[in-house]
């Protein structure tokens, strides 16, 4: 989920005037955080009674990631000023950062007591989503919007609502707010003459364009085959990662890497917006994109999975990417899959790729976890691998969204608060019909989760069966 803008940034665009806050503007725009510390630091001790004071180092702190500590400058200020609702604002915003949207939410309804706003009431809108609760967000945004209409971040956040709610027409249609976002908060897309397409009819090609990361790419290219048809022909932009893997997909004609000039084409329209266009109201979601596994893949991969035949062969990935806001709350450590490993009849290996993967060098984990994803230079490798092993467990990323494309079985451990796309409850999904869900029971829920995972793998292994791998239900 995508959060608005935090408390501490629409506080700090308009801080007191004078040159310290001439400089406190320059180093925020300028990424200067620790020069921004280090003000904050002289400021406090020079007015060790001045709630601003506090808060300025608590704003400091956050854009340092240390929340924790600027928590304690945001209860000092408090002390000092019970009432001040630019503090009450910053600790709503750093509660929801530690994983307590309920404590967030408290601290922003403290704050509409005092200043009723269409930001705040957004702010309250997210924290209340991220319980768990996206009606009672509904109803925070629609008092945003009554104040302010236009506010397209209250927008975007109650798209998201809305199609956690399974209301996917109006959900669909909010979230083309996105566009009118500012500018360092859109998504990042090439800079093109064509207009956006929106259904009209073309004399030339669609581009397609890839939006948001690679799950959701992977996600949105089902819509591709709807539109055969509806448009000339059809060019869709990959980037390099998935190439491989999307060169037989239904409904393109071209496909074109991202890391070249566009080709000739009428019009464009990024991947995030084919289902407003293709998918009506009471739809199903169509099923998965058909993806393509390269036989010389699969060749390459056999022989590392190849030793463990006769056993559940279960892949794993403990993290998304780490350069995405909301990956703390989604991901959790390597060391919690290692109580799989405690089950007989079941090898794990790894599909984790980025900085998280380092997690594997730690000593002695080598016999215990066979790294696959280091063998995967692209997302057509990781499919190969995906498809030789008998499950995948995992928490949410786009790994999940490729084994639900190629219906393996796979066990997705989602947080209290996830991606629109897992719905309100359940263990099943109608977007990939091989995935079985485990949720948490609250934020931060993660032994629940892992607790209830490996009963159902011991329960399965239990089954009498000649090979772990032909036991039923393992979804």
């Amino acid at each position: 989920m995508n959060s608005p803008p935090t408390a501490a940034d629409s506080q700090a665009a308009s801080p007191r005037p004078g040159p310290v806050a001439q400089t406190i503007q320059t180093l925020l725009r300028e990424r200067r955080h620790d020069e921004l510390v280090a003000l904050a630091e002289r400021t406090v001790a020079a007015a060790p009674t001045n709630a601003e004071a506090w808060n300025l180092l608590a704003v400091a702190l956050r854009r340092l990631n240390n929340t924790r500590a600027a928590i304690a400058c945001l209860r000092r200020a408090l002390d000092l000023d019970p009432g001040n609702p630019t503090a009450m604002l910053n600790l709503g915003a750093a509660c929801g950062e530690t994983g307590r949207p309920a404590d967030a939410a408290a601290w922003y309804r403290a704050v509409l007591e005092r200043q009723p706003s269409a930001i705040v009431w957004t702010h309250l809108g997210v924290a209340l989503h991220e319980t768990g609760d996206p009606a009672a967000a509904l109803a925070a945004f629609d008092a945003a919007l009554a104040l302010d209409p236009a506010y397209a971040r209250c927008h975007v956040e109650r798209a998201h609502a809305l199609l956690r709610l399974g209301r996917f027409a109006e959900g669909w249609e909010e979230f083309e707010w996105r566009w009118r976002l500012d500018p360092a908060d859109r998504p990042a897309l090439p800079r093109l003459a064509s207009p956006r397409w929106t259904g009209e009819a073309l004399d030339g090609p669609l581009l397609v364009l890839p939006e948001q990361g690679f799950g959701d790419t992977i996600l949105c290219a089902r819509f591709l085959a709807a539109l055969r048809g509806r448009v000339p022909r059809v060019i869709l932009a990959c980037k390099p990662e998935l190439l491989r893997l999307f060169s037989t997909l239904e409904g393109i004609d071209a496909l074109v890497p991202t890391n070249v000039a566009a080709p000739p084409h009428a019009a464009h329209i990024p991947m995030m917006s084919l289902p407003r266009l293709t998918m009506r109201a009471g739809d199903a979601p169509p099923p998965p994109a058909r993806l393509h596994v390269p036989a010389v893949s699969r060749a390459a991969l056999a022989p590392l999975i190849a030793p463990a035949r006769g056993r559940l062969n279960v892949g794993i990935v403990w993290s998304g990417s780490v350069t995405f806001k909301a990956n703390a709350q989604r991901a959790t450590a390597l060391e919690r899959f290692l109580a799989f490993a405690e089950i007989p009849g079941l090898r794990l290996f790894s599909l984790q790729k980025g900085p998280p993967a380092a997690d594997l060098a730690a000593p002695g984990l080598g016999p215990i976890v066979t790294d696959l994803g280091r063998h995967c230079a692209d997302f057509a490798d990781t499919a190969a691998a995906i498809e030789q092993l008998d499950l995948v467990i995992m928490t949410d990323s786009s790994v999940a969204h490729l084994a639900g494309s190629l219906g393996k079985p796979i066990w997705n451990l989602l947080p209290h608060a996830p991606y629109w796309l897992y719905g309100m409850g359940g263990a099943c999904t109608p977007w990939y019909p091989s995935m079985r869900m485990f949720r948490q029971e609250g934020p931060g829920g993660w032994d629940q989760v892992f607790a209830a995972a490996a009963s159902r793998l011991i329960k399965q292994l239990a089954k009498p069966a000649g090979d772990a791998r032909n036991h039923e239900g393992i979804r």
